[in-house]
This record gives C-alpha cells, structure tokens and sequence, in this order.
C-alpha cells in the first residue's frame, strides 16, 4: 500500500454540461481533479485509484463553491480559480514552481513550456516543465491546458482525451489553436 502524508478527507463526483467530473480534498484544500468523463463510475474509479482518498458526506463551504465554480467553467463562463486553495503535499520545488507560474494564467491567456519555465525561474526547462504538468493532480485549477508546445502548437495533454481534450477547453476559453481560418475571399485580400 502507497504510503502519503496528504490525508484527504472527502471526495465527489458531479454532473457538468461537458460531462462527469470528480475532485479529492483534505484539510489544506484540493488533492485531486478529474476532467470530463462520460459517466460517473469511470470518474469515481478514477478518484479511488490514489491512495488516501476517502468518502466524506461533509463538504467544507469553498469545496460547495469549487463544484458550482467548475460546473459554470463547464457552461462556459469565465472563472477565475487562483484562490482555490491547493494541497500539493509532496510535489518536489520544482513543480510547486511550475504549478505557481502556471495559476497566474487568467481565463484565456496562454504562454509555451519554455516561457511557463522562465517565468518559474527555469529557463531552458522546457520539457521538463511539460513533465511537471503532466503530472499535475489538479488541471484547471492549475491550468496546465493554457500551456501550449513552441510555435503555436497545441502540445500534449495527458488527461482523457488528450490534446482533443485540451483544444475543447482552450476553445472554451476563446482561444484558438492551430492555423488561422482561411482569408476572406469577398474582400480580394
């Protein structure tokens, strides 16, 4: 058995307009948070598969706001989730880093591997800031999906559905990804 100095106390999984979505909590704040899923086993069984995560009937106040903040994110409205408090009991400095770099991104805004890792302090890490994001137990609240690969591209994404998955949520946001729409012809530009 996995041995962990996070002791998470509750979780749940809800409905959102894009589908089942899951987060862990203890008492310092959020552990984990699952992205969409079709159905709730899939998400549930997700969440079961850390150790240390338990069923708790008691949702702390920010956790019942968390839920309603994710569930408006998921309907399209601009969230700002840098106050939710985290627990990344654990994660080495280097990825605390990343991840801090990483929650200044406001709804909408991206930057490259390599400028999220200048900005934590560790230019020319690049790939290995992609690493720590794909490591990351809580996406959207640490926005690893604003992250985009060098060029424009839009990168790995190891969530389920993969950079797919992460082009719907940029999207959501209004960001675009890959070559622009083709010239208006009308115009003769």
């Amino acid at each position: 058995m996995e041995s962990t100095s996070q002791a998470t106390v509750g979780h749940a999984v809800f409905e959102t307009v894009i589908g089942f979505m899951g987060i862990a909590w203890s008492e310092a704040g959020l552990t984990r948070l699952c992205l969409p899923q079709r159905n709730r086993d899939a998400v549930e069984r997700r969440l079961l598969h850390h150790a240390g995560i338990a069923a708790s009937s008691a949702r702390p106040q920010w956790v019942t706001e968390l839920i309603a903040s994710i569930q408006a994110y998921a309907a399209g409205e601009d969230v700002d989730f840098s106050g939710v408090p985290v627990d990344l009991t654990g994660v080495d400095d280097f990825r605390l880093a990343i991840y801090d770099a990483a929650r200044k991104l406001a709804f909408g805004e991206t930057t490259t591997y390599g400028e999220l890792a200048r900005r934590a302090g560790h230019a020319g890490l690049a790939r290995e800031t992609g690493a720590a994001l794909g490591a990351n137990p809580v996406p959207l609240v640490i926005p690893c999906h604003r992250i985009l690969a060098a060029g424009g591209k839009i990168g790995g994404f190891s969530a389920p559905g993969g950079s797919t998955t992460k082009e719907k949520m940029l999207a959501m946001e209004g960001v675009r990804v890959g070559p622009p729409p083709p010239a208006q012809v009308s115009f003769g530009f």
